[in-house]
């Protein structure tokens, strides 16, 4: 449902008027206000003031929310122009033009819904963009990951670190019988033989020269 609100003949230019509706076409009607409230110049508190009067038709009227409420049109367009002259020099006059311009505001509640959906599509749209890795968008565009992240050729990439050997666990190492243990050791000295001529030395060298 669209509510309007006109302010006819209003004491400004329509040339002026224009920069201040150019900034509202389009927001919320609380956000409008608050721009409204802070702009320094003679066409915002025209403005402000058809606002207003479109909110007040919406609540009256219509039975809107203002939270729903959205400009749709913030239009200005030409009023009559007052003619008048000032004396100059040497009995001549130059023309004075006093322009006056029609103010008129339309809000809407149909597109509170839309732009609140667009608003959060958008949102979602970036952050799904942000999280997209390189190699999906060169994908997407056709070309292959390779060039996406491409490597200088004066800066080759480094060779992957070497990982150290694990030891053999015992249940992997051969087993061992006892045919190949008694290979393995070294032969028993046999008792006899050349290996016993040698005498071996006693702890007492008295009891040998008394034999």
């Amino acid at each position: 449902m669209q509510v309007t609100s006109t302010y006819r003949f209003a004491r400004i230019s329509a040339f002026k008027a224009r920069e201040v509706t150019r900034e509202i076409q389009g927001r919320s009607a609380s956000d409008a206000l608050d721009v409204l409230a802070f702009s320094p110049k003679k066409a915002a508190l025209l403005v402000r003031k058809t606002l207003k009067s479109a909110i007040a038709n919406a609540e009256n009227n219509a039975d809107l929310r203002v939270d729903n409420l959205l400009v749709k049109e913030a239009v200005v367009g030409e009023g009559p122009t007052f003619k008048r002259f000032r004396p100059r020099a040497r009995g001549g006059a130059s023309p004075i033009r006093k322009r006056t311009s029609h103010i008129r505001i339309v809000l809407t509640d149909e597109l509170a819904a839309q732009a609140s959906e667009r608003a959060a599509k958008r949102a979602a749209r970036s952050g799904h963009r942000a999280r997209r890795p390189a190699s999906a968008a060169a994908r997407q565009n056709g070309r292959p990951a390779a060039t996406a992240a491409a490597v200088p050729q004066n800066e080759q990439p480094a060779p992957p670190p070497e990982e150290p050997a694990e030891p053999a666990s015992p249940a992997t190492s051969p087993e061992v019988t006892p045919a190949a243990a008694e290979e393995a050791s070294p032969p028993a000295a046999v008792s006899g033989g050349p290996a016993d001529s040698t005498p071996t030395p006693t702890s007492n060298p008295g009891a040998e020269e008394a034999k």
